[in-house]
């Protein structure tokens, strides 16, 4: 840790987390030890930008790793949840909200009829898997390398987000069963996927996958590559699941699936669903999620899903992302991207990958198209830059492997800022300090 981070309050506060909580952090993806500090300490946010317990002030591409496309505090959805807070914060009993919200989802995402309602991804992952093996009467699943559909033990091979950032290839506490039930593919690997298929496709409950995966970093589908999926997973009779916890309602008003013109049979979600509140959502035609309990046989339950907080939260965050803000973001995000390359020039050699809202800077000569390219980038220059972004008053994705988050509130004077400290961030790494 640097001399000047030492006696600041973040480090008394870390120093003091590490006393109660594991590494400090109650979520891995918050540790900076991959970038070779310690985390910082958040005091408030504000539109874009984050302010630490120390005073100092950040342009925040984060935005809480995605659930705040709105920003921080938008007033809006802070008088959409105190409202709804002065009702009462839990019931664990049915409310008028989660029906509307249930409805804006399935208007906005074809073949979308019923939706239930989770607190976390990963619940949605769960519920994901065990709906499709109960649907189809079959246990294997195909996932992609470096996708991370949060920390179900079957799902937790060759996972991307923190597991990669830590470099483990699984985890321990994962039995040999679990693991036994998923097959991993390289992604955009079509003949890979195609030879999985014909061998065990009649064994296969699922493929699932992000359609534009952001937990190796952005990796975007090669072309055809979604529709191979959809084919194949139709071939054989398996359902295809995708992962839309961090694309959905972010890069489209229907998603990745509006984008790409790729359907599930399944969609998770979360994220913006939430507007910053923890929520997450499994949706899809009535004919299997009638299959859920209590309509069905298939078991899911969960004490605070449909909190009345968090769906307030998610209703008045997808009020405000209507075409007009669609193209905002897009916009910013280009220019992001763009000022990101011209930042870099020759002397840096970078990939910046992109899809509305979404970005992710590689340190790498050649375009990263799979885990493998993820993985072989120069993490420790990645390193090196955003600890010269942060000391510059700029807050990116701590972390080669994750994406970074555009927001409708970031202004031009927010990407001048970002732009003017990542060149000179670059040029020290190209001149070699790490």
């Amino acid at each position: 840790m640097a001399s000047s981070l030492r006696d600041t309050r973040s480090a008394e506060l870390y120093r003091r987390a590490l006393t109660r909580l594991p590494g400090g952090v109650n979520s891995p993806v918050r540790a900076m030890g991959s970038i070779g500090r310690d985390p910082l300490f958040v005091a408030r946010g504000e539109g874009a930008e984050l302010i630490d317990v120390d005073g100092n002030r950040f342009v925040d591409w984060v935005c809480s790793w995605g659930p705040l496309i709105a920003g921080h505090a938008h007033p809006e959805i802070v008088d959409a949840v105190t409202t709804a807070a002065r009702a009462g914060t839990s019931f664990g009993a049915a409310t008028e909200r989660e029906v509307e919200l249930a409805e804006e989802v399935s208007r906005r995402i074809d073949g979308v009829e019923m939706v239930r309602m989770t607190s976390s991804g990963t619940e949605a992952a769960m519920t994901a898997l065990r709906l499709a093996r109960a649907a189809t009467g079959r246990e294997l699943v195909v996932k992609f390398a470096g996708a991370y559909h949060g920390h179900v033990d079957g799902l937790l091979v060759a996972a991307g987000s923190g597991l990669a950032t830590q470099g483990l290839p699984a985890s321990p506490g994962v039995t040999r069963g679990a693991a036994a039930d998923t097959i991993v593919v390289g992604w955009n690997d079509g003949e890979e996927l195609v030879r999985v298929v014909a061998e065990r496709g009649s064994e296969m409950a699922a493929i699932v996958c992000e359609p534009l995966p952001a937990n190796m970093g952005l990796v975007p589908p090669a072309e055809g590559f979604l529709e191979l999926l959809r084919e194949q997973a139709s071939a054989c009779g398996a359902l295809l699941i995708l992962d839309e916890v961090i694309s959905g309602f972010r890069v489209a008003r229907g998603g990745a699936q509006e984008l790409t013109g790729v359907h599930a049979d399944l969609t998770m979600l979360g994220k913006i669903l939430g507007g910053g509140l923890p929520a997450a959502a499994l949706a899809g035609p009535a004919s299997l999620m009638r299959m859920l309990t209590p309509a069905g046989d298939v078991y899911q339950a969960g004490t605070l899903s449909g909190n009345p907080l968090s769906v307030a939260a998610g209703i008045a965050t997808l009020k405000l992302l209507d075409e007009p803000a669609y193209l905002r973001l897009a916009g910013v995000t280009q220019r992001l991207a763009d000022g990101m390359r011209e930042a870099a020039g020759p002397s840096c050699p970078i990939q910046v990958q992109s899809a509305p809202g979404l970005m992710t800077v590689f340190f790498s000569a050649e375009p990263v198209v799979d885990f493998d390219g993820a993985r072989g980038c120069d993490l420790d220059a990645y390193g090196a830059w955003c600890r010269e972004l942060l000391s510059r008053g700029v807050y990116p994705p701590p972390s080669q492997f994750e994406a970074w988050f555009p927001s409708l509130v970031h202004e031009d004077e927010h990407l001048e800022r970002t732009l003017e400290a990542a060149a000179a961030a670059f040029a020290i790494v190209a001149g070699g300090g790490r």
